[in-house]
């Protein structure tokens, strides 16, 4: 008996062994999966501030945990199932999907490139739009917005978990799944956290500036001062972000699908270096060119359909003075 129970113990240890085993691997390829996804997180969490813009500031963080319950939603109920489906049955199928979003990325980067050249919108005209979404703000309109950024965060957060799951396609099907479960905790918490942060900096300021120190007002009215500064470079990163990710999933892709030479122009320029940074940041700079070429052929095409963004942006404004009307 006391032997069947040391035995017993014994399984259980080796158990518990493996499972701590398998527990570090899944946290390692999550931290890899997740670092490979980086450039699209921060374009998630340069474009998600845009869509608190003009709110209360007592509705800024309740609409931000509402995004970021969506946003998990996304990830784990709707973006898992299909992508574990897909990498056990279709796997082949992962590498023109991942393309599909590589092109969205480069689509979108250059989109925000091409709106900065065009200056279609004036910073006076900008800030009087801000102002119209503040005064015309209802839950209706609260709830439309929600569901706006929800679906842009849909987007994004398909590209994050294909990217992801590419990293760790020849893991068991289970510990993908687990890999990717986690990978959806931290990037989702990570990126809506450092949102929720971003956004009340400047409410920290006003709230320091208020105080009677003069070191701690002088740090506030910096705080104040410095947040559309940390917006406009983070945004700036972002967009960059997706051209370099974007780009390099389209080499990548290619390459796999049979289009070598954009993959050997990048190899090649990178193989100038002796590797470590340099050789990192020329292998960069040669996805994020590619990226800013095939982006600004999608955004020609895009522009010239019948339901292109200026048609799409013609549609906001009016439908934006109907509703102050």
């Amino acid at each position: 008996m006391a032997g069947g129970l040391v035995a017993l113990l014994d399984d259980v240890a080796t158990i518990a062994r493996a499972a701590a085993a398998t527990t570090d691997d899944i946290a390692a390829a999550a931290s890899k999966a997740s670092a490979k996804a980086a450039g699209v997180v921060v374009d998630d969490a340069a474009v998600t501030p845009k869509f608190v813009e003009g709110v209360s500031p007592k509705r800024e963080l309740p609409i931000i945990w509402r995004i970021t319950k969506g946003s998990l939603v996304n990830k784990i109920v709707i973006i898992l199932p299909i992508a574990l489906l897909l990498s056990q049955f279709l796997p082949w199928a992962l590498t023109p999907i991942l393309m599909l979003g590589g092109t969205y990325l480069c689509f979108e980067g250059m989109e925000k490139v091409w709106e900065k050249i065009k200056h279609q919108i004036s910073p006076d005209q900008t800030e009087q739009e801000r102002m119209e979404a503040a005064t015309n703000r209802t839950p209706q309109n609260e709830d439309s917005l929600v569901k706006s950024a929800i679906f842009t965060d849909l987007i994004l957060s398909a590209e994050i978990m294909v990217i992801s799951l590419n990293e760790v396609a020849d893991q068991p099907l289970l510990n993908r799944a687990l890999i990717l479960i986690v990978v959806a905790l931290i990037i989702t918490l990570a990126v809506y956290g450092v949102v929720g942060f971003l956004v009340k900096i400047d409410d920290i300021g006003l709230h320091l500036q208020s105080k009677e120190s003069a070191g701690v007002s002088k740090f506030g009215a910096a705080l104040v001062k410095a947040m559309p500064i940390v917006l406009t470079t983070i945004g700036i990163i972002g967009t960059f972000a997706m051209l370099w990710v974007g780009g390099h999933i389209m080499v990548v892709g290619l390459d796999e699908l049979g289009w070598h030479l954009p993959y050997q122009l990048v190899h090649n320029l990178e193989q100038l270096f002796t590797g470590g940074f340099l050789s990192w940041l020329a292998n960069t700079t040669g996805s994020l060119i590619f990226g800013a070429i095939w982006g600004a052929i999608i955004v020609a095409i895009v522009a010239v359909l019948p339901f292109g963004h200026d048609k799409h942006d013609e549609n906001d404004k009016k439908g934006a003075a109907e509703a102050s009307a």
